[in-house]
């Protein structure tokens, strides 16, 4: 059993009281996009209702949007522990984040400059990266171990050579739910003089994220899969942000996050993510005391954001391994990624499997009559699949869980799945 009770939080997401097949809906489809608390869904409406203006104006309702757009800055950089708030940049999704400024990166490469890529990654975490090859880069990419789906560091030291200019790997791969040691990575990629890119939308939901530690250069998530609206955000170091020429429009600033944040922002979707920050800092508050000694150096909402994000890992992970163990008893069952327990600290509780006779979207759609929401295919984590040898097949299902989810819901959909054999 988890050692908290987070489920008084389940009150807070409207979502949740969705019935489907004569019985609550189970979502464990989090992994491609969380469901929002109320507070979102207000702060949301509240902006389109009493703040909805463009920037720079004189009057009140652009002077309340402007507060809200520089307290949206400031929170996410209490989430991700940023020097600062200008070093937050917000953009439609993370895709469309990575290709603006992968743009702007590949104004600094040469012909033969090299890139290191990997097979574990979302492919937004690969294109952007692709197509500077257009620019005369050189792509290298870093294999994984198909047994247990874990990144070959010693594959990645290879890779790396003196024209190593940039390193983009994932924090946790959204397909298999496998953690890549950054720290580590971000050692190798300094040491060969380039500069670490980590994608983190599929990790930022499920434990606590310190850019500082971390000794990454650039990251990125998605609000969206942890609790907020569509939006994306970037973080960068400020001296690398500022160094970067932007493509923009000439009137806007030339100083970050403006260069990066083309056109109008969409307003009304960063009040919802401030809101979700604060949903998270006051879930850390009520639930994350007994965490707060993993972080003597925070404090205010950034420890309480620390201790959210504790808090929700310390529930989550008993619960998932409820869930694999119970997925492996079935008969039939392949189970991609991390299986020793004693390793589920190296992996996000997101369960990737096939069920023998059946297709994953068979799979899918047997739970989804019985109101069990799960992903079937690549997830775009084409490389993934196509490196399981996967892909001609219809990839994999994919379960994930949220700190809302409940055991009771985890031994509802064991059960549904075992009528399949």
């Amino acid at each position: 059993m988890p050692s908290i009770d987070l489920s008084p939080v389940r009150a807070q997401f409207p979502a949740l009281a969705i019935k489907d097949a004569g019985r609550p809906a189970v979502f464990f489809d989090g992994p491609g996009g969380t469901q929002t608390p109320q507070a979102v869904i207000d702060a949301i409406s509240r902006y389109l209702a009493y703040a909805n203006a463009n920037r720079g104006g004189a009057f009140r309702t652009s002077r309340d949007s402007e507060c809200i757009l520089v307290a949206s800055h400031e929170a996410m950089a209490d989430f991700l522990n940023a020097a600062s708030a200008h070093e937050i940049v917000f953009g439609p999704n993370m895709t469309t984040l990575a290709f603006t400024l992968s743009r702007a990166i590949g104004r600094e490469l040469t012909p033969g400059d090299e890139i290191v890529i990997t097979r574990l990654d979302h492919d937004a975490n690969r294109a952007p990266w692709l197509a500077l090859q257009e620019c005369g880069a050189i792509v290298r990419e870093v294999d994984f171990d198909p047994a247990d789906c874990t990144l070959r560091l010693d594959d990645l030291a290879a890779q790396l050579t003196f024209r190593t200019r940039l390193v983009a790997v994932g924090y946790a791969s959204n397909a298999v739910g496998t953690i890549n040691p950054i720290a580590q990575i971000a050692e190798m990629a300094h040491a060969a003089g380039a500069w670490l890119w980590v994608d983190a939308v599929h990790y930022a939901p499920h434990a606590p994220i310190d850019v500082q530690r971390l000794g990454c250069d650039f990251l990125v998530c998605s609000p969206y899969k942890f609790f907020g609206p569509h939006a994306g955000v970037a973080w960068g170091r400020y001296e690398l942000l500022e160094r970067l020429r932007a493509y923009k429009v000439r009137p806007a600033g030339d100083l970050p996050p403006d260069k990066f944040e083309t056109g109008t922002q969409n307003h009304e979707a960063q009040a919802g993510v401030l809101a979700a920050i604060e949903y998270l800092a006051d879930l850390g508050r009520t639930y994350g005391a007994a965490f707060a000694s993993q972080f003597p150096d925070f404090g205010g909402r950034r420890l309480a954001l620390k201790q959210a994000m504790a808090a929700i890992q310390s529930y989550e992970q008993p619960l998932f391994e409820r869930f694999v163990a119970g997925l492996w008893a079935i008969p039939g069952l392949s189970f991609y990624g991390i299986r020793d327990f004693d390793r589920f600290d190296q992996r996000t509780p997101t369960a990737a499997f096939r069920l023998r006779g059946h297709s994953p979207q068979a799979v899918a759609e047997h739970l989804a009559r019985r109101g069990v929401y799960v992903w079937s295919g690549n997830f775009y984590a084409l490389a993934v699949t196509e490196r399981l040898g996967l892909e001609g097949s219809g990839g994999v299902v994919r379960a994930g869980l949220a700190h809302y989810n409940t055991l009771e819901e985890v031994d509802y959909c064991l059960a549904c799945l075992r009528e399949m054999v």
